[in-house]
């Protein structure tokens, strides 16, 4: 009998092992995963900058900086605003006569309508 207990003993000091040893692989699968994530995330962050920094160096190349860009947009601007306020000045006592011209030619007829009211009756 003695034998017996000693042989289940053995096999629940085996079993206890086992599943220790069981839990360390898990844990060390555990820890490989998270490094393995932690990889992977630094892999996509580099790739991120890469193409990041691709692209500016494409922008630049092919748009020119921003600066660059507002700077034109701005001496475009007081291009235009200039000629506008040029064709203003040239332009403006010749729309004022016109405009005068409208106002003091007035034709005074009847209007077509009330030429009707007077018909139909």
């Amino acid at each position: 009998m003695a034998s017996q207990t000693q042989g289940i003993q053995q096999l629940l000091a085996a079993e206890k092992r086992a599943a220790e040893k069981v839990s360390e692989a898990r844990k060390r699968k555990q820890k490989r995963l998270k490094q393995a994530k932690e990889e992977a995330q630094d892999e996509i962050e580099k790739y991120r900058q890469e193409r990041e920094r691709q692209f500016k160096e494409f922008e630049s190349k092919h748009m020119g900086s921003r600066e660059g860009v507002a700077a034109k947009i701005d001496a475009d601007t007081v291009l235009r605003i200039g000629e506008m306020t040029k064709a203003i000045s040239v332009n403006k006592n010749l729309v004022i006569q016109e405009i005068l011209q409208l106002v003091y030619d007035i034709k005074p007829e009847v209007h077509k309508n009330y030429l009707l009211k007077f018909n139909d009756k």
